[in-house]
């Protein structure tokens, strides 16, 4: 099992910015490449990152690009997202994941989850 841990959520105003961070815990880190969904209620949870297992590859969602950052420090099994230019819309809670080896795009397609974090975006 990997365990997958968020944080660094919460309350920011519009046009502000927030970094959230992903721990991991229990298998090698390096060999998952890491993700990042949102969702809110009474919608599917949304892609919005995905980074390599080395961090030299990254994509992003449509409505993120350009504004949000994903990286990843393998030394301490951590992911992160550097939320710039926020937007009431970006509203959700936030998910990390790991799907082994690969960069993924679809939820199914990856093997662990943490629990979320909120980020709520005031106008």
């Amino acid at each position: 099992q990997l365990q997958l841990v968020e944080s660094g959520g919460g309350l920011v105003q519009a046009g502000g910015s927030l970094r959230l961070s992903c721990a991991a815990s229990g298998r090698t880190f390096s060999n998952y490449a890491m993700g990042w969904f949102r969702q809110v209620p009474g919608k599917e949870r949304e892609f919005v990152a995905t980074i390599s297992v080395t961090g030299s590859n990254t994509d992003y969602g449509d409505s993120v690009k350009g504004r949000f950052t994903i990286s990843r420090d393998n030394a301490k099994n951590t992911v992160y997202l550097q939320m710039n230019s926020l937007k009431p819309e970006d509203t959700a809670v936030y998910y990390c994941a790991a799907a082994w080896m690969r960069r993924r795009f679809s939820v199914g397609d990856y093997d662990y989850w943490g629990q979320g974090t909120q980020v709520t975006v005031s106008s």
